[in-house]
Formats: C-alpha cells, sequence, structure tokens
C-alpha cells in the first residue's frame, strides 16, 4: 500500500505562489513538484477561502532522527557565523586603528 504524502506549509504556500505568477502552467509546476494538478488548484481554493489560517499542520510530528540531523545542521551553521563574525570584528578593529 502506498504511504500517504505529507507537505509543510512552507511547501503548499511556495506552490501556491508559483500557481500564481502564471508564469508557467499548473501542469508544469506539479510535474516539477511530484504532485497532481488538482492538488494544486485545491490549495489554492483553500488559501483564498482561510486565508492565513489555512494548512493548520496537523500532520505527522517530524521523526526523532531528522530532527537530531537538523539540530547538528543548526550548529554548524551558527559556528561559521560566529567564526565569520568574530573575523568581522577584528578586521573592524584593525581598520579602525589604521584610520585613527
Amino acid at each position: 500500500m502506498k504511504q500517504r504524502q505529507t507537505f509543510t506549509k512552507e511547501f503548499k504556500l511556495e506552490a501556491v505562489r508559483l500557481l500564481d505568477e502564471g508564469k508557467r502552467p499548473a501542469t508544469e509546476i506539479a510535474r516539477e513538484l511530484g504532485i497532481p494538478r488538482t492538488r494544486l488548484y485545491k490549495w489554492k481554493d483553500q488559501l483564498e477561502k482561510q486565508g492565513a489560517s489555512a494548512f493548520p499542520g496537523h500532520g505527522r510530528p517530524s521523526s526523532p532522527e531528522s530532527q537530531a540531523a537538523e539540530i547538528a545542521r543548526l550548529k554548524r551553521e551558527l559556528e561559521v557565523s560566529q567564526e565569520e563574525n568574530e573575523i568581522l570584528k577584528k578586521a573592524a578593529a584593525f581598520f579602525a586603528r589604521e584610520l585613527l
């Protein structure tokens, strides 16, 4: 039996935005996203009728493994940002001394 697909609110909003742009046909967008064309129109109708309360996100919670992977990715990203910040602080101090 095929398992039911779940999509995040952000994914649905982006899909509807692509559809609303009107630059490409719905069939092409749906094929690119791997969803039926009718689902795009369903999401668009939901967004138009319910506005910000559309796509509340009552799906399954993410697995602990995916959460751990996301946490590890964010920690690495934080380390890189902190290193870049330190470099910029040192550069700013260096150039401030040069100007005096």
